[in-house]
Parts: C-alpha cells; sequence; structure tokens
C-alpha cells in the first residue's frame, strides 16, 4: 500500500520579534508586533515568513482573524487571545491555540506533537474577569517593557491554573 504525503499547513504564530524560528511568542494575540508563518509539511518545517502586524498600532477587535486566514493560515497560536477571536478562528475553521510561550520553534513542535492546548480566553478577556484589567495591560502597552512584562505574567498565571487543574484531574483519576 502507498502511503500518502503529509500535506503542507500553515501555522501562524504571535510574535515578539523578527527573528525567525528563534523570535519569541507573543502572549497577546492581537496586539504582538509581527507574524511568524510557518509552512510544516509532517513534522519538518518548510518554510517560515515573518510579517509585520498591519494592526499593530490600531488593533481592533475582530480585524486580525481575517488577516490571518487572508494569509493562508490553518493554525493560529499565541500564548493568549480573547474570545472574540477564539469564536471567529472557529467560524473560520482555523484552528486555535493558547498558552504557547519560549520561541516560535518550539510553539510549531507543540502544536504538531498536539502538546498544547485549544485556545481559551486569556484573564484579561474572560467573562467575570475585572475589565479594566485589560485596559491595564493595554496602557502598559504603550509603556513597551513593563507591559510586555505584565502580558507574560498574566499569560504563565493562565497557564499555571491550566496546569494545576489538569494535574487535579489526573490525580483524582488515579486515586
Amino acid at each position: 500500500m502507498k502511503q500518502e504525503e503529509a500535506v503542507i499547513m500553515r501555522i501562524a504564530v504571535a510574535a515578539q520579534d523578527d527573528r525567525g524560528l528563534d523570535g519569541i511568542v507573543a502572549h497577546h494575540f492581537g496586539r504582538c508586533p509581527y507574524y511568524a508563518l510557518v509552512d510544516v509539511k509532517g513534522h519538518t518545517i518548510v518554510d517560515i515568513n515573518v510579517l509585520a502586524n498591519p494592526y499593530f498600532n490600531k488593533h481592533q477587535p475582530g480585524t486580525i482573524p481575517y488577516y490571518i486566514q487572508k494569509q493562508g493560515a490553518e493554525v493560529m497560536v499565541a500564548g493568549g487571545m480573547g474570545r472574540r477571536a477564539i469564536e471567529l478562528f472557529n467560524q473560520m475553521n482555523i484552528e486555535a491555540y493558547s498558552g504557547a510561550a519560549g520561541t516560535i520553534r518550539r510553539a510549531i513542535e507543540l502544536v504538531v506533537g498536539g502538546q498544547l492546548s485549544e485556545a481559551t480566553p486569556c484573564r484579561e478577556h474572560s467573562e467575570g474577569e475585572d475589565a479594566s484589567m485589560h485596559a491595564h495591560v493595554q496602557k502598559d502597552e504603550e509603556r513597551g517593557e513593563i507591559g510586555r512584562l505584565r502580558e507574560e505574567v498574566a499569560s504563565l498565571l493562565d497557564q499555571v491554573e491550566s496546569a494545576s487543574a489538569r494535574l487535579d484531574e489526573v490525580e483524582q483519576s488515579e486515586s
């Protein structure tokens, strides 16, 4: 029986910089300065293109999912993203993943390996959370490094909460 060739899949990753696979995953999907478009065949990266975010200084919720769709992405990866973006990606049949951190290369490895969680709204976008937190993050972004570090802390807190919940589930199932 002839084995089918793997299909090339385009994965978009929110990027903090333009260093390609060595670049850092941005912690906020809509307010990142760049998007890395990574073409993967099976488990092999075959191409990468980094684009400046055309909406970086004029972010409006809902616009970037359409931009990502126009780039031909089938998957979107970020540290965090809002509920509306996740819903739009679902409607567009683009798989959305959040909780990524570290390098673009590592995020791609996690997606291809099935080890990254499907997107859930980040803390500042969750219903019932203090709306002032999102405004605080947005204001801090204008101050550069402080804003990025606040976003990183918020993303890490979300990851810790998620990991703790999974740990509790595993512990309960084993007892």
